[in-house]
């Protein structure tokens, strides 16, 4: 009998793809909100306790090596599926923000950080890969881009959070931490009364057509269907981390990973401690400069998101690396000049580095197949956060050792590398270039 289904990923754009591109939004507000409230409560917490520089550096880390989980939490999703994960974490996540308000034990506030960081693990690893098996074709890497912007509205506002939220006296950077508490129930209880369903591709990865099939006429109706080729695929082997760093997934693996973690180590490092930074750069008004930062990044993803249409994947990495290198050595090279001089550099750099981000959510996705794509984008993820990380370890205790400028020459180095590997190395994925 012929098979007379439409391939579901051709469908137009309808009501299910918007529901589930909104409720990983929301994660993705809650994500960057988490990530960036850190930097404004440690930078408050060191005018009522006794916090080493160490320390400062580690717990604002904390989410970032919790992130690193995400090659687990990848894999964990290629065997067992996505939805449920999705429906628990921001949950789970909203507790763990709570839990910061009840110690100032610095061991126990690094651990909460860690498993909100696990937490924000899922949402970008499982969720990105949800997304785009949902996602018709031609819609996903437009779609996944924009993603960025949101998650910028929720690192914007842990910024403006920070600022606002007084009258607590010496427990007020416990509140500022526990802030991401309320984006964390908002994502959550959204998850739960517009319910996530199952990814109709994962499904039929796991031999389970039929169930792919109800699943995809239930939510688009009865003239779509899987692809003849997802049809006749059969159940993949379990994927192991050397699979991935094995012919045809090891270049794209590496790539993935390096240009993420160089990327991700300059952006949080300077955007997460940026009061420690400001404060240190003596531009005068720290507040209205981190809000001109800001502004700046979020203007920044939105340029990304129109280049991103027109630019080569490979041509838009490059030039926001080298870009944002050469501004940051022309900050550095007018350290003297006037405050003016000083922050417009910087805004640019905020602009130039940001609108580079747009990639962190289509590029990796784009690099691996179904069987392999949870797990190769956990991996990935799992990689950069190895130098998100390490970037806000180090910009508090290198800001302490060697100014301003010490902190944004490493940075330099981190952009010059990160922009020399994808010159060299990485694949071209935009379907307009291949």
């Amino acid at each position: 009998m012929e098979y007379t289904k439409k391939n579901y990923k051709k469908a137009p754009l309808s009501s299910i793809h918007f529901r589930i591109y909104f409720a990983l939004a929301l994660g993705q507000i809650a994500c960057g909100f988490a990530l960036g409230i850190s930097g404004t409560a440690l930078s408050q917490a060191t005018d009522y306790i006794n916090i080493p520089d160490f320390w400062v550096g580690l717990i604002g880390a904390g989410s970032l090596i919790g992130l690193a989980g995400s090659a687990l939490m990848g894999k964990i999703a290629d065997q067992f599926g996505r939805r449920k994960m999705l429906m628990l974490d921001m949950y789970l996540f909203s507790i763990f923000s709570l839990l910061q308000l009840a110690t100032m034990n610095l061991v126990i506030l690094f651990i909460l950080r860690i498993l909100i960081g696990l937490m924000i693990a899922i949402d970008y690893t499982v969720g990105n890969a949800l997304l785009v098996e949902w996602l018709p074709a031609k819609e996903s890497g437009r779609l996944q881009s924009q993603l960025i912007v949101y998650w910028t509205i929720g690192f914007i506002t842990s910024y403006i959070a920070g600022i606002l939220i007084t009258g607590f006296g010496a427990h007020n950077w416990q509140v500022i931490l526990a802030s991401s508490v309320v984006p964390g129930l908002i994502a959550a209880i959204y998850r739960s009364f517009f319910r996530i369903p199952a990814s109709p591709s994962w499904l039929a990865s796991q031999g389970k057509n039929k169930t792919a099939q109800k699943l995809i006429q239930k939510h688009l109706g009865k003239k779509w269907g899987l692809s003849l080729k997802q049809i006749r695929s059969k159940k993949p082997k379990d994927v192991s981390l050397k699979t991935l760093f094995n012919p045809p997934y090891r270049r794209k693996t590496i790539v993935g990973g390096l240009f993420y973690a160089c990327q991700a180590f300059s952006f949080f490092g300077i955007s997460i401690f940026l009061p420690i930074l400001l404060k240190s750069m003596n531009l005068g008004n720290n507040n209205l400069s981190g809000i001109i930062y800001n502004s700046c990044v979020f203007i920044g993803v939105f340029i990304g998101s129109s280049i991103f249409k027109v630019l080569s994947r490979r041509m838009f990495l490059v030039g926001t690396f080298f870009l944002s290198a050469a501004a940051l050595i022309l900050l550095m090279i007018g350290n003297n000049f006037s405050p003016f001089f000083q922050i417009s550099v910087f805004a640019i750099f905020a602009i130039v580095l940001s609108s580079g981000l747009v990639l962190d959510y289509p590029y990796p996705t784009e690099l691996f197949d179904i069987k392999v794509r949870a797990s190769g984008v956990g991996t990935c993820i799992t990689i950069s956060r190895f130098g998100a990380a390490s970037g806000t370890f180090l910009l508090p205790i290198l800001t302490h050792l060697g100014g301003p400028i010490l902190a944004m020459l490493v940075c330099t180095l981190v952009l010059i590398i990160g922009g020399t590997i994808c010159l060299l190395w990485a694949p071209e994925t935009s379907p307009k270039y291949i």
